[in-house]
């Protein structure tokens, strides 16, 4: 099966459509996202809580520079990560992407096209693990380095796991819903459309 159809094959119907600029769709989302962060960043905090040799070095000059590097890194992280979504579409599709913003999320489409499921659940997954390990590796070097910085670090990985909770619910879909080989997905940023063959 190839990657992608620039025309919806015979005997396709839409199983599933999802649009994130939907008011009750994006609300729905974006408290989920919030759910992950608390939980995520609640998560990092408990080594410092069993830690009673716990270092707070804040000074004036320390709190500055990580906040103003973590705003730098969450604005470089938003579009970075739909760069990620757009090279791993690129790169097996071959076709124009568009990208935007709304007030529900941030998106990276290729709307012309529909997808196979294994081009889908690349370009869904490539972010999310991409930056998973790198915010990772970063947040338990900061642990060993200074605690300011490590509770930084720890907010990115938090913003980022809350971040990709679309991503996550989709690509949840297709391994437990839409376990389907053959389906299709045409993505246009905010919106999925799944297409599966029709039953007989």
């Amino acid at each position: 099966m190839q990657n992608s159809y620039k025309e919806l094959p015979e005997n396709y119907e839409c199983a599933y459509h999802i649009n994130a600029k939907d008011t009750k769709t994006g609300i729905i989302l974006n408290v989920f996202s919030l759910i992950i962060m608390v939980i995520s960043m609640a998560i990092c905090f408990i080594p410092l809580i069993l830690n009673p040799d716990t270092v707070w070095e804040i000074n004036i000059y320390t709190y500055l520079l990580s906040l103003s590097v973590t705003l730098l890194c969450i604005i470089s992280y938003m579009v970075l990560h739909e760069l990620v979504h757009g090279l791993a579409y690129k790169c097996l599709t071959k076709e124009k992407l568009t990208f935007g913003i709304s007030w529900s999320c941030a998106f990276c489409g290729v709307p012309n096209v529909y997808v196979n499921r294994k081009t889908a659940l690349i370009s869904l997954t490539a972010p999310l693990i991409t930056f998973s390990i790198i915010f990772i590796a970063l947040t338990i070097l900061m642990y060993f380095t200074n605690t300011i910085f490590y509770l930084c670090a720890s907010a990115l990985l938090s913003l980022h796991l809350g971040g990709c909770v679309g991503d996550i619910y989709m690509t949840a879909l297709f391994l437990f819903k839409f376990k389907q080989k053959d389906l299709l997905m045409r993505d246009t940023g905010p919106e999925q459309f799944v297409y599966i063959k029709k039953q007989n």
